[in-house]
């Protein structure tokens, strides 16, 4: 019994996230306690794992509210756009040299792990440039995706806070062991970036070959108003020194963007009134996102202190061949990026991860590695899925079909995740079996 309405709660789950028909905090609070509910379990005992499960989550819910909010105003100060134009100026009419600072630059404007952030400074910077050396724009939001993928690894981006959650353990140690996985993939997007170049040398593009494209001057001004110039340098060694103290350890990953936060707010912008815009501005999206996770939390407590998880397991043991079992890390994490792109983020990781990660354990796969392969695929699906609201913001930008978008990015998307999957095996990091 604790089986089947394991498996329809789960069901049930990824089917109303798909659907769109509730928010995810509705979702993953209510279907989880019904279940347990119907189960017999009381309702003291339910809300013993509600907080059992969120418990798990506080860390890394606190961590992105502070650290979305940190990196949007480092986007207001105009921090990115300094580098964006630098890049730009850089690579001049060389055509490779454009499509790898297009890699660069998506690369450093995902540091806040917010896609559509990433999209607002990547493509509106790079499109004119795109047009007037005759560069396919597909192009660019290939390389924005692919770069968003794997910069997403971060502690603070969705994915990897989200398996955090299921694993129950910080994300930023977690972090830890993606860094050289997420190395490797940056690596592997810079190549791709040059290869791209040259496909587009191929095509015909090239400097005085394409068309202008007009500038909203209005919306230029009110950006401009929020620009800090001058403090371009103190904002870029803020930044340095917080990525720093967070890739060693030094200090508890939300304290010290609570504590950056803090300082790039009163140097940048020491007026109260313009203070609070600020955060208001950007703090819609850090609590959603940290809801969701608290939220999920609390599914994962219900799904373990219920022993559905378990009996659901069991279930599986006796469908899956046995020589089959101990590789079920590796074939989720090469079917990650298809599967990533028909189930939403929420249905993946805290409906579908959890359910493969028991499994493993059963063969003797550790859940950690389980987890590793299967967001790696999934974070490079992010940019080029339907469910995933940033993919139509882009493709508006570029006035892009999303069919021409994904036939022709989802065989590099995967390419580059498969090689990130062996890269991890190669140095270790994920067991063969």
């Amino acid at each position: 019994m604790s089986a089947l309405i394991g498996f329809a709660m789960i069901i049930l789950i990824v089917f109303l996230l798909l659907k769109g028909k509730m928010d995810p905090i509705v979702v993953l609070a209510v279907v989880p306690t019904v279940a347990a509910l119907l189960l017999g379990f009381g309702p003291q005992e339910i809300g013993g794992f509600i907080k059992d499960g969120i418990g798990t989550t506080t860390s890394n819910g606190i961590l992105f509210i502070f650290s979305v909010i940190y990196f949007g105003v480092m986007s207001d100060t105009g921090m990115f756009d300094v580098i964006v134009n630098f890049l730009v100026k850089l690579a001049g009419n060389n055509v490779i040299a454009v499509t790898v600072a297009t890699a660069l630059i998506a690369t450093i404007a995902h540091l806040d792990g917010t896609t559509a952030t990433t999209v607002l400074i990547t493509i509106p910077a790079l499109y004119p440039v795109y047009k007037s050396m005759k560069i396919d724009t597909r192009i660019l939001l290939c390389l924005t995706g692919a770069c968003m993928g794997v910069m997403n690894l971060l502690p603070w981006g969705g994915p990897v806070a989200r398996a955090a959650t299921v694993l129950a353990m910080d994300a930023n140690d977690l972090w830890h062991i993606l860094i050289p996985i997420q190395i490797a993939g940056f690596i592997a997007n810079i190549v791709v970036a040059v290869l791209l170049g040259m496909l587009a040398i191929k095509w015909g593009a090239g400097a005085g070959k394409g068309e202008t494209v007009e500038v909203d001057v209005k919306a230029q001004e009110e950006e401009n108003a929020l620009r800090r110039p001058k403090l371009l340098i103190f904002n870029l060694a803020l930044t340095i020194i917080l990525i720093a103290a967070l890739s060693t350890d030094f200090i508890t990953s939300y304290v010290a963007f609570l504590l950056a936060l803090g300082v790039a707010l009163a140097v940048n912008y020491p007026d109260q009134k313009l203070q609070n815009k600020l955060i208001k501005k950007h703090a819609p999206a850090a609590l959603i996102i940290s809801g969701t996770l608290f939220a999920a939390g609390a599914m994962v407590g219900v799904l373990d202190g219920t022993g559905m998880l378990t009996a659901m397991a069991n279930t599986l043991m006796g469908i899956i061949p046995t020589f089959l079992g101990k590789f079920i890390h590796i074939i989720f994490g090469i079917f990650a990026l298809p599967l990533g792109l028909c189930v939403g983020t929420d249905a993946y990781f805290y409906g579908v991860m959890p359910l493969v990660m028991e499994v493993g354990e059963t063969y003797g796969v550790a859940s950690l590695s389980t987890a590793i392969t299967m967001v790696i695929g999934k974070n490079l699906a992010l940019m080029v899925s339907p469910l995933v609201p940033a993919t139509f913001l882009a493709i508006g930008l570029t006035n892009t079909e999303l069919k021409d978008h994904m036939k022709f990015s989802i065989p590099i998307y995967w390419a580059v995740s498969i090689i990130m999957v062996i890269i991890g095996i190669i140095l270790g990091i994920v067991p063969l079996y």
